[in-house]
């Protein structure tokens, strides 16, 4: 049996810790992402020694900086054979200082860099290897807190609040998440996301003032289970508010919307205008059409 290789952003802290911790323990190769070399490195070692028969490899990478995302992701093409899964987990929450608005490396702002530019790039990027290990599963942890994009205001330079622009940036990824799956129908590639559980015991939830109600366990499970579970092996262009396929906002289904916002980010990421045919290094596709809208739910 083929051994897995998954990669985890945002793995030193928080439900990122605890989704390595939990994949190390079935085996198989576990990659993990950090910005922070001490932490990553201290999360590496806690990881190696709970499941010491797992293979752990580390990649820093400042996920505000694009030229660092495809910097990784260079690296993680060259040194490893296969690429089974990804869970883009790193977030960028609301901040502790809500009215500052703060920006990326690149100069767009920060919630929208991380939570949406960076991980759509990170995918592309790494596309060849997934597709070449196919079947692979591509998990985007999003958020049940949604708000609609404003495209005249598309990085908040006007009336910017941090928890406005998280939110505006989780609905951007879920957007990305069904134009993704729709291209690489086929290809033995699925992308889903996800709302893992409701205001974890996280410090981003704490920096922002709020008072966790559960665990973070509450919410590896739902999210493991999405990169797992063979009854999902197809499963694709969805969106779960933790174990059940639900509708997203309902910006996500507006075809205009979507290509508006996938033209906007391939211009922002690599100057790129015609998503279906980016640069060399990233794969190709075509848009897809709009994804099953699933069963009736709340935003």
């Amino acid at each position: 049996m083929t051994r897995r290789t998954t990669l985890i952003t945002g793995a030193t802290q928080g439900m990122g810790r605890g989704l390595a911790l939990d994949l190390a323990a079935r085996g198989g190769t576990v990659l993990l992402h950090g910005r922070d070399p001490v932490r990553l490195g201290k999360v590496a070692a806690e990881v190696r020694a709970a499941a010491p028969d797992t293979t752990i490899r580390t990649y820093l990478a400042d996920l505000a900086d694009l030229d660092q995302v495809y910097a990784m992701a260079d690296r993680i093409r060259a040194a490893e054979p296969r690429l089974d899964g990804v869970i883009n987990n790193a977030v960028a929450g609301g901040g502790t200082e809500p009215l500052r608005r703060e920006v990326s490396r690149q100069g767009h702002e920060l919630r929208f860099a991380v939570n949406h530019l960076a991980p759509y790039a990170l995918t592309r990027a790494l596309l060849p290897l997934l597709t070449a290990s196919a079947p692979a599963r591509v998990v985007n942890v999003a958020s049940i807190g949604q708000e609609a994009i404003d495209f005249d205001n598309l990085m908040l330079e006007r009336d910017y609040e941090g928890l406005r622009a998280y939110c505006r940036s989780k609905l951007a990824l879920i957007m990305a998440t069904f134009h993704l799956a729709a291209e690489l129908a086929g290809t033995g590639v699925t992308v889903n996301t996800l709302h893992p559980a409701h205001l974890m015991d996280t410090d981003g939830v704490r920096a922002y003032g709020l008072t966790p109600v559960i665990g973070i366990e509450e919410g590896v499970r739902p999210t493991v289970r999405l990169l797992l579970d063979p009854d999902l092996a197809t499963t694709t262009g969805r969106y779960f508010d933790r174990f059940t396929d639900t509708r997203a906002h309902t910006q996500a289904y507006d075809i205009a919307a979507r290509e508006r916002l996938m033209q906007l980010t391939h211009t922002l990421i690599d100057g790129e205008t015609d998503v279906r045919q980016p640069e060399a290094r990233r794969s190709g596709g075509g848009f897809g059409e709009q994804p099953p809208s699933g069963p009736p739910g709340r935003r």
